[in-house]
C-alpha cells in the first residue's frame, strides 16, 4: 500500500562530472591570470573564479523530478496527475525536435543541454494555458511509466 509520500520516481538532474573539471580548470585559470600579482592575488583568483564557477554549476544541477501517487513534482511546480495525458519517452531526434522547432512558448518546459532524453506530457486542464510538459530526464522511459502507473493508481483509488 502506498503512502502520499511514496515516491513512484525520483530524479535530479545534476551536471556531469566532466563539469566540475571544468570549474576547476576555470579557477586555476584565474589563479594563473593573477599569479603575475603575487601568489595572495593568485588564490584569491582562484577561490573567487572556482566559486563562481562552482555556483553555476550548482544552479545547473539543481532541478528534482518526482512522481508520488497523486502529483508530478518538477522544480518548485507541482501538478495532479489528473490534469495530466498521457506521457510520452522522447529520445534523440524526437526530444530534439520537441526542443526545437515543435516547442510551444506557453508550454512548461525543463530542459538541460546535458540531457537528450525527455518525457512530454500533455496538460488536460482546460483552465492551464500551458498545453503539455516538456521534461528532460536522464531515463525517459522510466518516467513516463511512473507517470503511467501512479495515474493508474490514483484512478483505482478515485473509483473506490
Amino acid at each position: 500500500m502506498a503512502t502520499d509520500n511514496a515516491l513512484a520516481y525520483d530524479e535530479r538532474l545534476t551536471v556531469p562530472r566532466t563539469w566540475w573539471v571544468i570549474v576547476f580548470a576555470f579557477g586555476l585559470a584565474m589563479a594563473m591570470v593573477f599569479f603575475p600579482y603575487g601568489l595572495i592575488a593568485a588564490l584569491i583568483a582562484f577561490a573567487a573564479g572556482g566559486g563562481l564557477a562552482t555556483s553555476f554549476a550548482s544552479s545547473q544541477g539543481s532541478m528534482r523530478i518526482r512522481v508520488t501517487p497523486t502529483l508530478l513534482v518538477v522544480g518548485d511546480a507541482r501538478l495532479p496527475l489528473n490534469a495530466l495525458g498521457e506521457p510520452e519517452a522522447l529520445v534523440g531526434e524526437e526530444a530534439r525536435a520537441w526542443r526545437t522547432y515543435k516547442a510551444d512558448t506557453r508550454a512548461f518546459l525543463v530542459m538541460r543541454s546535458y540531457i537528450s532524453g525527455a518525457v512530454r506530457v500533455d496538460v488536460l486542464d482546460p483552465d492551464d494555458p500551458t498545453p503539455y510538459l516538456y521534461i528532460s530526464t536522464r531515463s525517459p522511459e522510466r518516467l513516463a511509466a511512473a507517470i503511467r502507473g501512479a495515474a493508474r493508481t490514483e484512478e483505482k483509488g478515485d473509483e473506490k
